[in-house]
């Protein structure tokens, strides 16, 4: 496909109506539930922490960008809860509403998450260095430049003790097809019809994120495509 292309998204809005905003967050989840994105990182990080000979249920995971708290729910909906003592997973996000609706979802599915409201480009999160098992993040790279892409993954390295799992789009014509179809078919949101087709043209390639997961001290990062249409970045801590 032809070079990247990135351009405001509407649910980056800051000013997005909470509405319409909940709206386009439910046509998400029902968009990652068709596409089974979350098993992909579920084994990885299932992987990431029999690396080191720790239960899913002794691990803090922590979904940065986690948004409707589609994948950190998922995750564990697949390798089990978390039942850590005084501690539980963290979902940090820009958005209020988002950590709402993520803090909703939780507690109709019987687990539990402690939400922070962080801005990862602006400051350092607030947590501290190796504070959590493993970090993943979903459909959050594709909205940025590289310098920033770069941050963010050192920053999942930096609070992450054993690993990163990073699950993104990949920029293809068949993922512009499916943006184009799928959406249409699956919600009704004109957020995500119109994000949709914006978030393909600005992922990245799998040599692109290769290169700024360099940058970002990942040497050892392994970036596999798998369906549909995904790029599954995995990092493990030496």
């Amino acid at each position: 496909m032809d070079q990247r292309v990135l351009t405001p998204e509407l649910m980056d809005d800051a000013a997005i109506d909470p509405r319409e905003h909940r709206r386009a967050l439910r046509g998400l989840a029902r968009l990652n539930r068709l596409s089974r994105a979350h098993v992909s990182v579920a084994r990885a990080v299932a992987d990431l922490l029999r690396s080191r000979g720790l239960p899913p249920s002794d691990a803090i995971l922590l979904d940065l960008a986690a948004g409707g708290g589609d994948l950190l729910l998922g995750v564990r909906d697949v390798i089990g809860r978390c039942a850590c003592r005084g501690a539980a997973d963290v979902a940090a996000d820009i958005s209020t509403t988002a950590l709402e609706v993520a803090q909703g979802h939780a507690r109709t599915r019987g687990h539990t998450v402690r939400t922070i409201r962080a801005d990862v480009l602006a400051a350092p999160l607030p947590i501290d260095d190796s504070a959590v098992d493993v970090g993943v993040c979903s459909l959050f790279l594709h909205h940025l430049v590289p310098v920033d892409v770069v941050r963010v993954l050192a920053e999942l390295a930096r609070v992450s003790r054993v690993g990163v799992v990073v699950s993104d789009l990949a920029r293809s014509r068949l993922g512009l097809a499916m943006a184009f179809c799928v959406g249409r078919i699956v919600t009704r949101s004109r957020v995500v019809h119109v994000d949709s087709i914006k978030s393909v043209r600005a992922a990245f390639t799998r040599e692109e994120l290769a290169e700024l997961a360099f940058r970002a001290g990942m040497k050892d990062a392994i970036i596999r495509e798998v369906w549909p249409e995904r790029l599954l970045l995995t990092w493990r801590r030496a």
